[in-house]
């Protein structure tokens, strides 16, 4: 038996990168893992998690397909697409994009995925912030503010469902080598040596070695544990 046997695990944004990992990695520990992305893989769900309706329709098939949801790790983003600059240059529309794909889509997700959990008798939500706003990273201001968001509304929600014994967490990777990130070098110029260099253990981070926190939240092992944020960058910033 592993640790998540009998599970349904629904992960956003998990056709590549850190949400590919996270959704591997729950498969291993025995989950059935449904991945909803805007491109998903063949078992996968095509959903865009900024949409209402998107949203209502992803929760409705899975129940169809699994007749449950245990697990849901809200790991879909706007990043690696994002043109590094200076706030005063960030058009409107796009801070607005930014906030509805990495901050309304989580409303929209637990919104959709908590009923379920409720009458379940409990359930638990991850969601992946970034290691950021912890460091005040400049030049990408809607998108460091999208993920500080996101650990606001980790610990307010989990103070809101604990009663209903749903576990809310967060987990903060750092700057880390996805095949987003690897795809736009401007990123990478910009970002990489400098995080590497600040980091104690001093590599890349790989979308592997976000999973191990993530896959420890979703299991029994974390039972006590909600409001929580992991920041997961290899001793850049310590939390």
């Amino acid at each position: 038996m592993t640790a998540l046997a009998g599970k349904v695990a629904v992960v956003t944004g998990g056709a590549q990168g850190i949400g590919a990992a996270i959704a591997s990695g729950l498969e291993a520990e025995g989950a059935t893992v449904v991945v909803a992305d805007l491109n998903p893989p063949a078992s996968g769900i095509r959903a865009d998690v900024s949409s209402e309706g998107d949203v209502s329709r992803m929760v409705e098939e899975v129940l169809a397909r699994h007749g449950r949801i245990d697990v849901l790790v809200n790991n879909a983003g706007l990043y690696a697409s994002l043109e590094m600059r200076a706030f005063t240059e960030i058009p409107l529309e796009e801070w607005r994009q930014v906030m509805d794909v990495n901050v309304a889509s989580m409303f929209l997700t637990c919104r959709g995925v908590v009923p379920v959990m409720r009458g379940q008798g409990g359930g638990k939500i991850v969601n992946i912030s970034s290691g950021t706003p912890f460091r005040g990273v400049p030049f990408l201001l809607h998108y460091v503010t999208s993920k500080g968001a996101i650990v606001a509304f980790t610990r307010a929600l989990a103070k809101e469902l604990g009663k209903d014994s749903i576990h809310v967490n967060c987990v903060a990777p750092g700057f880390t080598m996805s095949d987003g990130v690897k795809s736009n070098p401007k990123v990478v110029e910009a970002l990489r040596d400098v995080s590497v260099a600040s980091r104690t253990l001093q590599r890349d981070q790989v979308p592997e070695d976000v999973v191990g926190a993530v896959l420890f939240l979703c299991t029994p092992a974390a039972d006590f544990i909600t409001g929580q944020t992991m920041v997961i960058d290899g001793g850049q910033y310590f939390h």
